[in-house]
């Protein structure tokens, strides 16, 4: 990402909508294979350190380790987590083998010319049947000025990142979109109403937009901690597991 990205993220990583949505995801799906015990957790891609900053807040068990590639990125991190933060590429980590109990890849892989490189990098990390949270934003067809600012390579089809953790290693245990209630207002931000001087939506609403924003967020973390899954939605998150 540019740096000017950086800086907009470590503004509103604790208050946006999006962000608080997709910790407490992260969060849910982390606790399914971990419970709240003590875990050494990777955060690969850890951009300005929000969720580090956030998850080990909620589950002091966890022990956090932050990876990023860009310096601007590690610094802010730093300045924002207490979490040993290591400035490194995903696609080689400088980690031994089996040294993680989960590890998390947030918004991460779309932005890597190898994403197929960093998932068997994340398996390697992982200890046997260690657990994977991946988060991905979703449809080839909805690339926008999104995507450009914030240095994408690809989106995702749902099947196709799991058919890739599969040859990676991993088995897959939950698929599902999300960001389906607010779909229509991403399709219509991003493709009927757009501009060429928008650069990413990493920003902050006013604050009736951004309280119904969390309301439908809200709405749709209910439905998954049922045990429901969306078929739709502008991002995709998968937990798998490193198989032998």
């Amino acid at each position: 990402m540019q740096p000017e990205e950086y800086a907009k993220l470590a503004g509103v990583e604790d208050a946006m909508w999006y962000f608080r949505a997709l910790h407490a995801h992260v969060e849910r799906e982390l606790k399914a294979a971990l419970g709240a015990r003590p875990a050494k957790v990777l955060d690969a891609g850890c951009g300005t350190g929000g969720l580090i900053r956030r998850l080990a807040a909620r589950v002091p068990a966890w022990q956090w380790t932050g990876v990023d590639v860009s310096p601007l990125a590690c610094a802010l991190a730093r300045q924002r987590c207490t979490a040993e933060i290591v400035e490194a590429q995903v696609e080689s980590l400088p980690f031994a083998e089996g040294s993680f109990d989960a590890a998390v890849s947030a918004d991460v892989l779309y932005h890597l010319d190898d994403d197929g490189a960093a998932l068997r990098e994340l398996r390697r990390v992982l200890r046997p049947g260690g657990a994977l949270v991946v988060n991905v934003p979703a449809y080839a067809w909805l690339w926008s000025y999104h995507d450009v600012a914030t240095g994408a390579r690809r989106r995702y089809a749902r099947s196709g990142l799991c058919t890739a953790l599969r040859a990676a290693g991993f088995t897959v245990e939950r698929a599902t979109h999300w960001n389906a209630l607010v779909f229509p207002l991403v399709v219509a931000k991003r493709k009927l109403f757009s501009s060429p001087r928008d650069t990413s939506d990493v920003r902050l609403a006013s604050a009736p937009v951004e309280a119904s924003l969390n309301g439908l967020a809200s709405m749709e973390r209910a439905w998954l901690r049922l045990g429901g899954q969306w078929a739709w939605g502008s991002s995709v998150l998968v937990r798998a597991r490193r198989s032998e």
